[in-house]
């Protein structure tokens, strides 16, 4: 197995498969993944002439993680479908509701030995040590592609030699790399036996984890961001494509109210804590959380009178305060962030912690042309309230036009689009010559 990888296992940094442009904070172009009319220098065959797709005839298997509940990667996942409409859908289990089922086409979905587990549908985490195997037990003998929507498990998928596996990476694990330690001491297990049973078992799944990259023929990165972890974690090199945002849903909204807003779980890395804590010295602006989760008890006894806790609420509520808010605050380290690009879809700016996906999906003031909002560059009650002075200090530079312009860039069309166009060339590569395979990994000049 490991020789037919050889071809991709190249000791390159990611920064040198970065395609070229620039990031959005420097205001550049979003995308990096070649268009139909261009192809590759190996593979445009595929996708121009008569524009058809040679992945069409191919028996196709799309793995996603878990389904229990809807999120942005089961939004991927319908996407990949609706590219793919060929390709038969497999989870670890299901428990979607039939309304939510019927969005991914209504088809069979393939699951494992878990979906009979007592319990799991409450308590899948306590399955965590057994998904492993579970997603190595899904049979895909039949299929010629394999497509993996990865943000722990799914990429684990066991293979066959000539069997193209293309992997979409959400993020590489992150209660097992970058988040470990805090995810142990959120739930109170980094210390004592069962802190030692949990970090030996996060050792195991941290091996497993690397091991089974080598299953993986193609990574496709979620964001920039997500492309350095990729080669940070695996050493393997991949290729961006940003995920989709559902702009249709968002209307452009020109007149703004005088509140700043959140949309988030409320969980520790996400910062919440943070905001409340720089509106708390600026008592004179009012900020609106909405979401829900285990931090909200704390986050009660802390909030000032100018901050608002509205739990969790529908999507239109989320949708009337996205568009009327000043600007939307984000101090979260993020591997993308839908939320930011849905405020802008409004025409709502954005306020923002000036690393991992921000980066790209905001165009900053101080580095951009047609600005969509300001990034701060610390994790600090400070930043943010010198970042929400600046600001406003800056006043019309902001453009709901260009806001909901950008948003656009990122739509669910474009995503399609060139999904379908990445696969069409890995696959074209793959039947040819499976060595050269990173062919497609750099786009031209």
């Amino acid at each position: 197995m490991a020789a037919r990888r050889s071809g991709l296992a190249v000791d390159v940094p990611a920064a040198q498969c970065s395609p070229t442009g620039r990031t959005a904070a420097g205001g550049g172009s979003p995308h990096h993944l070649k268009s139909a009319t261009e192809g590759s220098a190996t593979a445009g065959a595929s996708t121009s002439g008569k524009g058809t797709s040679v992945i069409s005839q191919a028996r196709t298997a799309l793995v996603h993680e878990w389904l229990t509940d809807w999120g942005g990667s089961e939004d991927v996942t319908r996407l990949m479908l609706e590219s793919l409409p060929q390709a038969q859908l497999h989870a670890t289990i299901d428990f979607l509701s039939e309304e939510h089922r019927a969005r991914l086409g209504g088809g069979p979905i393939q699951t494992t030995f878990l979906q009979r587990a007592p319990f799991v549908q409450k308590k899948f985490w306590n399955y965590l040590p057994l998904t492993g195997l579970a997603v190595e037990r899904h049979d895909l003998d039949a299929f010629d592609i394999i497509v993996s929507n990865s943000h722990a498990f799914a990429k684990g998928v066991i293979t066959r030699g000539d069997q193209l596996h293309v992997s979409y990476v959400q993020s590489p694990m992150r209660y097992a790399w970058d988040l470990n330690h805090q995810y142990l001491r959120d739930y109170g297990l980094d210390k004592g036996v069962k802190g030692l049973m949990a970090h030996y078992m996060f050792h195991r799944l941290r091996a497993w984890d690397r091991q089974t990259a080598n299953n993986v023929d193609l990574f496709l990165a979620n964001s920039r961001y997500i492309q350095q972890r990729v080669w940070r974690t695996y050493r393997r090199r991949s290729r961006v494509l940003y995920p989709p945002v559902r702009t249709s849903l968002f209307a452009l909204q020109p007149h703004k109210e005088d509140f700043y807003v959140t949309v988030s779980r409320l969980v520790s890395y996400k910062r919440i804590d943070l905001l409340v804590e720089a509106f708390a010295a600026m008592p004179q602006r009012k900020l609106v959380v909405i979401g829900d989760g285990p931090e909200a008890q704390a986050l009660k006894l802390r909030c000032p009178a100018n901050v608002t806790l509205m739990g969790w609420q529908s999507d239109e509520v989320v949708r009337q305060h996205l568009g009327s808010a000043r600007a939307f605050l984000f101090a979260a380290l993020e591997d993308f962030g839908i939320s930011p690009l849905e405020a802008q879809a409004c025409g709502t700016p954005v306020i923002a912690y000036g690393k991992g996906g921000a980066t790209e999906t905001v165009r900053d003031l101080h580095a951009a042309d047609r600005p969509t909002g300001l990034l701060f560059p610390e994790q600090t009650t400070a930043c943010i309230v010198e970042a929400v002075e600046a600001f406003e200090a800056a006043g019309v530079i902001f453009d709901p036009h260009a806001c909901r312009t950008w948003a656009e860039t990122f739509s669910e069309e474009r995503f399609k689009r060139e999904f379908k166009i990445c696969v069409d060339q890995a696959w074209d590569v793959w039947r040819r010559q499976p060595q050269e395979l990173e062919s497609i990994l750099t786009d031209g000049p």
